[in-house]
């Protein structure tokens, strides 16, 4: 890799306006948003686990809006069609041939709502055109609009006739994030913010797609020190060395590691990553990668407090 700098000042003053522009209508999730923005400079897809009415639907509307981009939302229930989602090859009269009317997949940022009340089926069809950025509709393959990013949500506390995402398509997630409740100021401010309209309706954009695609080749020439390498794979070896984690982390994590540390190293008008970076994303990318014992769990314990012993097990590197 070039050690030649790279300007990544363009890329911290637009997360900024950013999140500017989307706290207009979704109050005091100003880290949420910019882990949707490193998810989206890296490609990746994000899992929101939380309770109804949090708004998740809000911040995916007003992420769309804010890039200029087209949103789609899919209730996922259990009747719910492969078809449904990727699209279909349906018999033209007037044409006498066969033509691909495009799903709901088909957008710039899909909001897939309740994804574990889908039945597998469907939930691999979703999986599989998130993993290849692709559609294929009997013999033709379709490619997904760039950037393309999945905001896909699930009820942590309703849980009847629910569908279980596998561990291994869990994994396939780049990042699992936690909206939770607004604090007493911020949810007196939503009162005042929603009085008289939606904000979400009134939103401009402040960032253009194509900038945002030259930015994802961008990161990657983020620096990446000898020290900070190697402390990356020391904290994914280490969650399958715990005593009690029965599934560390998957080389896919390891990697999603790097690759969002180098984003959020931009984000923050940073040319080069340091430890504080991944110490930021550890949480959020590799905690839903890990599966700790039964025994484990009926002690109370939690996969994110397992990751945090990791992190204070492995030794931070001094880089001047």
């Amino acid at each position: 890799m070039s050690d030649a700098p790279i300007d990544v000042t363009p890329i911290a003053q637009s997360v900024r306006a950013l999140q500017e522009n989307v706290g207009k209508a979704v109050i005091g999730k100003e880290n949420v948003v910019e882990l949707l923005m490193v998810a989206l400079l890296t490609e990746g897809h994000v899992l929101l686990e939380d309770v109804p009415g949090i708004g998740k639907t809000t911040l995916a509307k007003a992420l769309a809006r804010s890039l200029d981009s087209t949103f789609k939302r899919i209730q996922f229930t259990p009747d719910l069609l492969p078809s449904d989602v990727t699209g279909i090859l349906y018999f033209n009269q007037q044409t006498q041939q066969f033509e691909f009317r495009p799903g709901p997949i088909f957008a710039h940022i899909v909001l897939a709502d309740e994804i574990n009340r889908a039945t597998p089926r469907t939930q691999s069809a979703l999986l599989e055109a998130m993993q290849e950025r692709q559609v294929t509709v009997d013999v033709h393959t379709y490619p997904l609009p760039r950037p393309f990013l999945v905001i896909a949500t699930q009820n942590p506390i309703e849980l009847e006739g629910t569908f279980p995402l596998p561990e291994a398509q869990v994994d396939r997630f780049l990042m699992k994030l936690h909206l939770g409740y607004p604090d007493e100021e911020e949810e007196e401010a939503i009162l005042l913010r929603y009085q008289l309209a939606d904000p979400v309706e009134t939103l401009s954009p402040v960032l253009r797609r194509e900038d945002l695609l030259t930015w994802q080749e961008t990161v990657r020439h983020v620096r990446v020190a000898d020290d900070v390498r190697k402390y990356i794979v020391h904290i994914a070896r280490a969650t399958r060395d715990h005593p009690a984690v029965t599934l560390g982390v998957s080389p896919r994590g390891t990697l999603a590691l790097y690759r969002t540390a180098q984003a959020l190293a931009a984000v923050r008008a940073r040319d080069f990553v340091i430890p504080d970076d991944i110490k930021a994303l550890v949480g959020p990318v590799l905690t839903h990668r890990i599966h700790i014992s039964p025994q484990t769990r009926l002690r109370g314990r939690t996969p994110e407090e397992v990751i945090q012993d990791v992190i204070g097990s492995v030794p931070v590197p001094v880089v001047e």
